[in-house]
């Protein structure tokens, strides 16, 4: 029902924002299937402003879907929703158990040894992302096709956040990908 008056305070009430809202919109929550020539997989991901931030990163750099796993964070919650601005709309992620992801599988984590840029994948590719303090559970690790890290500076920090090393293999995968095809 679009243009709907409704009590200023029943908009307070249903607004997560500390400062009321004037304007509402309610979606049907929309899921696609798992898919593209680079995706992202995300495996217990707990926080929504984190699934939120990849699937704005995803729909900025790749063709494929955030494909959410066990334990991952609502991405329909308003944290999330407010994280994509509104990517979640335009492209809606997906959910699967690792073991149903088609073609080239790269586990993305500190200490593997191998470089992102060193690893040669052809489309399909999925990049594989687990939470910040516990990674991917040592099952999908194994069974990936690749582990892999973003290799950091030695007086850095020891990692970094879950979005932005997504963001950062999603950039240099497109790049190269593109550079290939």
């Amino acid at each position: 029902m679009a243009g709907e008056d409704v009590e200023p305070d029943l908009l307070a009430a249903v607004s997560s924002l500390g400062s009321g809202s004037r304007v509402v919109g309610v979606y049907e929550q929309r899921w696609s299937s798992p898919g593209g020539d680079l995706s992202v997989y995300l495996h217990g991901v707990h926080d929504p402003g984190n699934v939120g931030a990849v699937i704005r990163s995803a729909h900025a750099l790749c063709d494929g879907p955030v494909v959410l796993g066990p334990d991952c964070a609502d991405p329909w919650s308003p944290k999330a929703v407010r994280a994509s601005m509104g990517s979640v709309f335009a492209r809606p992620p997906a959910r699967a158990e690792f073991a149903g992801l088609p073609g080239t599988t790269i586990a993305l984590e500190r200490g593997a040894g191998l470089a992102l840029a060193q690893v040669e994948a052809s489309s399909p590719v999925v990049v594989c992302l687990g939470a910040e303090r516990e990674g991917l559970p040592a099952g999908v690790s194994e069974e990936a096709s690749v582990r892999a890290e973003i290799p950091l500076r030695a007086d850095g920090p020891d990692s970094l956040n879950v979005a932005m090393a997504a963001t950062v293999a999603l950039y240099d995968l497109s790049n190269r990908m593109a550079a290939d095809g």
